[in-house]
């Protein structure tokens, strides 16, 4: 029996998890609130609590007989805290076949707009994404010395059903910021499962995957794109300069670069679903509309 375990069953995960539970995989995962975890027991999936603390008995009480293992927990102040406090009880799993991490294109850093695939060099300019680059490493590390298949999927902006670009048009909050020559990838959730799951049948031991859509676009063209799709003026475009932006929003706007996403189409075989924003987001908008009676 296939079982999945989720370090961290979030956003992606969870998308992940239920196209396998579908499949009649068994599914098993941490989250840090009870609401949480309470909402995916009652989808039928194990439960643990976990907000990054040492012996955590339950936790590795579900980790057994675990066969595919996704972690999606960003590394903390200290480091990651699932190598910190649990490596021996994954080192002992002699059921496990795949392990992936879920880390981020920032850690290439600001490339200038230019393209960057896997071989290009890792240029973190924030403690966070140091932390990051540190954590590839150290899963890749352990993947050698246990014999593991460990891959690293880089994933661009997320989006997808309850998070996107309509949500924030919708409630007054989206901004239009206008950056010279800025621009980002993006990736439909639906397609980071395609990803994970084409890696899970094919995996690659110490393999980095960029997982973006084919098509990098400036935050503005995006924001317009969607208010012409459900017919509202487009917010007015505001200088980066002048964008009442959040610390950490405003941090994404000091990386400049276009992901190239060949290797997932050469090595995994992935065909994406929405190779651009514009089938995603045309497909959001589809799913949110209401239905017709014959």
């Amino acid at each position: 029996m296939s079982r999945l375990f989720c370090f961290g069953l979030g956003y992606s995960a969870e998308t992940l998890a239920a196209r396998l539970a579908h499949q009649g995989w068994q599914i098993a995962g941490t989250g840090r609130d009870s609401a949480n975890v309470q909402r995916l027991e009652a989808q039928g999936y194990a439960m643990v609590r976990f907000a990054g603390e040492p012996g955590n008995h339950a936790l590795v009480e579900q980790l057994r007989g675990t066969t595919h293992l996704l972690h999606s927990i960003p590394p903390g102040r200290s480091g990651d805290p699932v190598l910190a406090h649990y490596r021996d009880a994954i080192a002992h799993l002699s059921s496990l076949a795949w392990i992936g991490y879920l880390s981020t294109v920032g850690v290439y850093g600001d490339q200038q707009g230019n393209w960057v695939d896997e071989t290009a060099r890792t240029l973190p300019n924030s403690a966070r994404t140091e932390a990051r680059v540190e954590a590839e490493q150290a899963w890749l590390a352990f993947g050698e010395e246990t014999g593991v298949p460990v891959q690293i999927f880089r994933l661009a902006g997320i989006y997808g059903p309850g998070r996107s670009v309509f949500d924030k048009l919708r409630d007054g909050t989206a901004l239009r910021v206008k950056k010279d020559g800025q621009v980002f990838s993006r990736i439909h959730v639906e397609d980071i499962a395609g990803v994970l799951e084409a890696s899970i049948a094919r995996p690659r031991g110490g393999a980095t995957y960029n997982v973006a859509d084919d098509e990098p676009a400036a935050p503005g063209d995006v924001v317009a794109y969607a208010a012409e799709l459900i017919g509202v003026p487009p917010p007015a475009e505001v200088p980066f300069e002048e964008a009442d932006l959040t610390p950490m929003a405003r941090s994404f706007y000091e990386g400049n670069r276009r992901i190239a996403n060949t290797r997932i189409k050469s090595e995994l075989g992935v065909k994406l679903r929405f190779p651009t924003f514009r089938e995603g987001l045309a497909a959001l908008l589809e799913e949110t509309a209401p239905s017709r009676s014959a």
